[in-house]
């Protein structure tokens, strides 16, 4: 086997990684790919269940996607499980926009504070419900509400912000504080747009990427990591990825042959369209790799395409047995990945065979904590036993 492609300069060079689920708030559940089933709705009680399994298994963090789908809204929902939860991390999905940014810094403090630093956050910058925008638009709308954001959890004192999208001027940065966390919550961020990507390398954390071939990731983590540096900043790198493990190959192999076994096209292609995002660079890039793959819709070695036959985004499964499993993974940690958003079908049962049978051969980290974002101890704030303001 040849050795992966090599890493480009990242912000944590530790390769020790943190290991994500996924919570399907947005009727994102199945047994069969396509065809809903009233047993995993997203109703709170099932996604719940989900991040709830997830924290005793062990994983680091668990994404909480935004959608105009019937189903959960992320940072409400994101409340009720930080006081019901013990270690996991969250990583909530917030579209640029639907709140004003000094509201949306308050509740944002309020969630650290209630979730005692275990807060990341996935920013998008789609179109709102409801609206059509250009993509420069929304771009420059979403890097003015991150520099908000930013100024709000890092100034002390007044606040006054002219800006082409928000103009006002605050008293004081500190409701909006997130103390729990050095500078706020880490940004995660994806993308393959030139705007895309340079919205992240200005302003974000963690450069989330969808899957694709070894050489093509390479490929943009080099070309984001020359454009960070271009903003004097280093970043990291995740890759969104669904999964199918079990105790040998033939077997993953049958289970994804399995998930899609149902699946009506048209109905699948309905499914992809309701979603925001249905029409991104980043799905059209997925729907040209499924279109290059092989007969069994693998695109390359254990990385099958089917999911995306039914699922806007993120539409390719690491397919495989343990052992398969852990050399890719470790292969993509060696190119410079030090996050993995997992995920599969149904996500539950899924979330517990990859921890049974992979999860613990990795070596693992919060990422907040290993850049040193939460600190090790409860910090004394004005909500804890700093003198009340």
């Amino acid at each position: 086997m040849t050795p992966p492609p090599p890493a480009p300069v990242i912000r944590t060079p530790d390769p020790r990684v943190e290991v994500a689920w996924f919570s399907a708030l947005c009727s994102d559940d199945y047994e069969y790919l396509g065809v809903p089933d009233g047993a995993l709705r997203s109703s709170y009680e099932h996604c719940g269940e989900i991040v709830k399994a997830a924290d005793a298994l062990g994983y680091q963090n668990i994404l909480l996607p935004s959608g105009w789908i019937a189903g959960q809204d992320p940072m409400a929902f994101a409340s009720a499980m930080a006081a019901q939860t013990q270690q996991i991390n969250q990583l909530v999905a917030l579209r640029m926009g639907e709140v004003y940014p000094p509201m949306l810094a308050r509740a944002l403090a309020t969630l650290d504070h209630i979730a005692r630093g275990r807060l990341t956050v996935n920013i998008i910058s789609s179109d709102l419900p409801g609206m059509k925008e250009s993509s420069h638009e929304r771009y420059e709308r979403s890097s003015e509400i991150i520099q908000i954001l930013q100024n709000l959890w890092t100034v002390d004192g007044p606040l006054e912000w002219k800006g082409h999208f928000y103009n006002f001027t605050l008293p004081n940065t500190t409701p909006a504080k997130t103390y729990q966390q050095n500078g706020g919550p880490l940004l995660y961020f994806g993308g393959i747009s030139p705007a895309a990507q340079e919205l992240c390398a200005k302003h974000c954390d963690v450069f989330l990427m969808w899957p694709e071939t070894e050489e093509r990731l390479a490929e943009t983590m080099r070309g984001m990591s020359a454009l960070a540096a271009k903003h004097g900043r280093q970043i990291d790198f995740g890759l969104r990825v669904h999964v199918i493990v079990r105790e040998t190959e033939g077997e993953a192999r049958d289970a994804a042959k399995r998930l899609i076994s149902r699946l009506d096209l048209s109905k699948g292609a309905e499914i992809k369209a309701r979603s925001q995002d249905s029409k991104s660079a980043g799905v059209t890039r997925q729907d040209e790799l499924r279109a290059k793959a092989d007969a069994d819709l693998f695109i390359e070695e254990h990385l099958w395409s089917g999911v995306g036959l039914a699922r806007s985004g993120c539409g390719s499964a690491l397919v495989g047995d343990p052992d398969q499993i852990v050399a890719k993974l470790e292969r993509y940690i060696a190119m410079g990945m030090r996050a993995f958003v997992l995920s599969g079908y149904p996500h539950r049962p899924e979330c517990e065979l990859f921890a049974r049978h992979v999860l613990p051969r990795l070596k693992t980290c919060r990422l907040n904590e290993a850049q040193g974002r939460k600190p090790a101890t409860i910090p004394a704030t004005p909500l804890t036993t700093a003198p009340r303001l």
